[in-house]
């Protein structure tokens, strides 16, 4: 896919602008075209937030001034495209078959020990059928990690603690980001091997909160945001109908995002509105109180536009479809994120008002 000029700055959006990008990992070409739309509409991310594939996506982002940025995602693809072994007239299921077997040069490679014996007590941090090597010198050649912690761009990658299975999201606001945490962040078991971070192993984030839009909703102090919530993977209502179905069914369910998870944190939300209309009935002197203040403080104010882009169904895809580095595949999604930013863009739904008791306002596009 061709590139465009990027666009001077000219859209000004209600608050900061925050990109939450799930993993999925092929399918987070996706999140290029996405990037791509907006970085050529000016509008660059004040915060990005990722897991797994999101997680790379979001530090080669955060990791680079904005004339590089789309450049070096495009290097990312194109080193995952290159890498897929160019068979791009070969059936899915072969190629995808390669890549089991093989890997992606600059991405992971088979750890042979594990396949003969996956009994073999070798410790955590090898306890895969991948290593990712690879992927670090990737990710050294592609991200700034100095220009990332002198924070030009906030960003935050989530990974679960393999030992006690905690979330923990890792933010350049409160701590220097290195390679290893990105990695930590894409360490999908059993495939890759958890990644130690000050003594403690952790694993890919997207096995506890693929969409984590709760680190945005849930921040201290919360800003009015407009956020761009990327969704790689998309339940389409369809009932499957033969065991390979199900398969990717099951997938689709498990790594998308949660209407439930999103509900509560509308009426999260929606509380902190109602403390705070609430607080406008108190007289002056009650006020006054520290008890009362500080009751009066989970109260809030602040206005959140979620833009929710999922990714169609590109062809005949099934539940290897995140293993699909096929240049016609990564090209698609790429062009998917592209079209379907580049309405959002046109339509403005941020300019649209929120009800001042609910404060969120999510967006999702018409249908054709």
């Amino acid at each position: 896919m061709s590139r465009k000029p990027a666009c001077p700055p000219s859209i000004a959006l209600p608050g900061q602008i925050v990109l939450v990008l799930q993993g999925g990992g092929a399918l987070g070409a996706y999140q290029l075209g996405v990037y791509q739309a907006l970085h050529e509409a000016g509008i660059e991310p004040d915060w990005v937030i990722g897991t797994s594939i999101g997680a790379i996506n979001g530090a080669i982002i955060a990791g680079n001034p904005p004339e590089r940025r789309l450049d070096q995602l495009r290097e990312f693809w194109h080193r995952m495209e290159r890498n897929s072994f160019g068979f791009s007239t070969m059936p899915r299921a072969i190629a995808n078959a390669i890549t089991v077997g093989q890997g992606i040069p600059a991405f992971f490679e088979p750890n042979l020990a594990s396949w003969w014996n996956p009994e073999a007590r070798v410790g955590i941090e090898h306890a895969s059928f991948y290593q990712t090597t690879p992927l670090r010198s990737t990710l050294e050649a592609l991200v700034d990690f100095d220009y990332l912690n002198a924070k030009h761009m906030r960003l935050t990658v989530g990974a679960v603690n393999a030992r006690s299975g905690a979330m923990r999201y890792f933010d350049t606001r409160r701590e220097p980001l290195c390679v290893e945490h990105v990695m930590a962040s894409g360490a999908l078991p059993p495939a890759f091997p958890a990644v130690r971070i000050d003594g403690e192993p952790y694993w890919d984030g997207g096995i506890y909160s693929n969409t984590p839009i709760e680190a945005v909703l849930d921040d201290e102090p919360r800003r009015s945001s407009v956020i761009f919530s990327v969704q790689v993977w998309n339940p389409d209502g369809s009932e499957p109908q033969s065991v390979m179905d199900v398969l990717d069914k099951h997938k689709e369910i498990q790594y998308a995002s949660r209407a439930s998870n999103i509900e509560q944190q509308r009426k999260l939300h929606r509380l902190r509105h109602v403390i705070r209309e609430l607080t406008k009935h108190l007289p002056q002197q009650e006020l006054a109180q520290a008890d009362v203040r500080e009751l009066a403080s989970w109260g809030c104010g602040t206005d959140m536009h979620i833009v929710s882009l999922r990714a169609p169904r590109i062809g005949n895809e099934d539940h290897t479809k995140d293993i699909d580095f096929s240049a016609s595949g990564i090209r698609a999604r790429w062009q998917a994120g592209y079209d379907d930013t580049q309405r959002f863009i046109t339509l403005r739904p941020w300019d649209q008002p929120i009800d001042p008791i609910e404060g969120i306002a999510i967006h999702e596009l018409p249908e054709h």
